[in-house]
């Protein structure tokens, strides 16, 4: 492990940002102006914070609220770990949106926080921040990450039959931009709401159901015929490589042999019909 090593990256929009360190040093106590959430990614350390003194070891979510003096110095020689920075605004706007308005704001209870399943989302939501093309995806996997550390997992679903509307507007147009605030718009439901109850309907959050039609949409079109390239724009991917990383993240294969795979059919279907025309 690297002794000292800081990395800050903003995201797409500029208003949040990113930090990966690992450091051996011993902080002194200090204070953000926003939001903090963050994992551990190595080793452990102790720190104090306003919520009392506390120890974060390795898969470990870490969290601090804004003007909170805390502090942090490793166990052992280091420790390495992942931060998001979250502007005030935008988590006010997240808890107004999850409390139906009732609340816009609200601290972080837990200093420290041991779930592998928020751990997983943590990691979706920085590497959503960090994508130039993320927004969608970011505001899902941010809201459903703040649901879980605000503990607001259990709010009431919506009914199914008002998300059918969001699910027919995606299957119409699935290559079309879909944007968690219009789908929730026009479902008449908060966005936090939409994205519960849309994956109770389908399995799938907006966003993920809008990248398993565009999926299917590119494997229809390559199928027929279509050049992977033309087949990544018509179905909506930002480029071919992009549908490159998620045809393989969902079917092991490339969009390459799922092609080569087609082409003898196309070959004897042609043939077929030339010989009926003769």
């Amino acid at each position: 492990m690297d002794r000292d090593r800081f990395h800050v990256w903003p995201s797409c929009s500029g208003a949040i940002v990113v930090v990966d360190a690992c450091s051996a040093r011993s902080f002194a106590r200090h204070a953000h102006d926003e939001f903090g959430v963050g994992l551990m990614t190595g080793g452990a350390q102790r720190s104090a914070s306003g919520r009392g003194p506390v120890e974060a070891v390795r898969g470990n979510l870490i969290t601090v609220n804004p003007a909170e003096l805390h502090d942090g110095t490793p166990i052992g020689p280091a420790r390495s770990w992942s931060m998001l920075y979250l502007p005030q605004d935008i988590v006010c706007a997240v808890v107004a949106d999850l409390e139906e308005g009732r609340r816009s704001t609200r601290e972080l209870h837990a200093p420290v926080v041991d779930d592998p399943r928020l751990a997983r989302l943590f990691m979706a939501t920085r590497q959503a921040a960090l994508h130039p093309r993320g927004g969608p995806a970011f505001e899902e996997r941010l809201l459903l990450l703040l649901a879980g550390l605000f503990d607001m997992g259990q709010q009431r679903a919506a009914p199914d039959r008002r998300l059918s509307q969001v699910r027919e507007r995606i299957d119409d147009a699935p290559a079309r931009p879909h944007g968690l605030t219009e789908l929730a718009a026009l479902a008449g439901l908060s966005r936090w709401q939409t994205v519960r109850a849309f994956a109770r309907l389908t399995g799938l959050t907006p966003h993920a159901y809008v990248i398993q039609r565009r999926l299917e949409t590119a494997r229809t079109l390559i199928r027929r015929g279509s050049t992977l390239a033309d087949a990544a724009t018509e179905a909506g991917f930002a480029d071919q490589s992009h549908m490159h990383r998620i045809f393989v993240a969902r079917h092991g294969y490339t969009p390459g042999a799922y092609a080569g795979a087609f082409r003898p059919f196309r070959a004897i279907s042609f043939k077929n019909a030339a010989t009926r025309s003769r």
